[in-house]
């Protein structure tokens, strides 16, 4: 499976911003965007970290840079969870799917996987959830990733302890497979 791109060309960012590819070299040039030049070339290069923080502070979108089946990590310290969930998403959703059943495991997948959508269980002894929303939450790689909590006893003063703590959006347990979707996809509409 290829790994999404960790540095962009100028043609690629314009693509993402919709914008022409002169436009990506003024703001290079001008040091808005911060990136490199390729060693005996004119070419320039732009980490992904760099251009998200742009865009940030720039009010562009960033659903340019969601392309093709969303990335979704399932956390669950019960197995049995883990492998449903993961079924029903990949055959019902345009979702690739990969899971974890511990914090650790759940750390080594958002490095490699770089999930839009982490859905991770807050309740288990093996996973931390609040602790691996912080941990994604301090990652330029993974500041696009939305975190949705999943529980079977959430309380609304709980629900805003965990919007303050890099939540976006919570799963009551038990669910169904139409609104874990709705609520994936939900997440997936916000733009901070």
């Amino acid at each position: 499976m290829p790994r999404e791109k960790d540095v962009l060309t100028t043609g690629e960012v314009a693509k993402i911003c919709n914008v022409a590819p002169r436009t990506v070299s003024k703001w290079f040039d001008s040091g808005q965007l911060r990136g490199y030049r390729i060693p005996g070339s004119k070419d320039r290069r732009i980490p992904l970290n760099g251009l998200i923080r742009f865009m940030k502070q720039h009010g562009i979108p960033l659903d340019g840079l969601v392309s093709g089946q969303t990335r979704i990590l399932v956390v669950d310290g019960e197995q049995e969870i883990v492998d449903t969930l993961q079924k029903l998403l990949t055959e019902h959703g345009n979702y690739e799917v990969r899971s974890a059943i511990t914090s650790f495991g759940a750390g080594i997948e958002c490095e490699r996987f770089r999930p839009n959508v982490l859905l991770t269980d807050i309740d288990l002894e093996r996973i931390d959830g609040r602790g691996l929303a912080k941990m994604v939450r301090s990652q330029d790689d993974l500041q696009m990733t939305k975190i949705i909590g999943m529980s079977s006893k959430l309380t609304d003063g709980q629900t805003h302890q965990l919007r303050m703590s890099g939540f976006d959006s919570f799963l009551k347990k038990p669910f169904n497979l139409r609104q874990a979707i709705a609520v994936i996809e939900e997440v997936l509409a916000l733009v901070y």
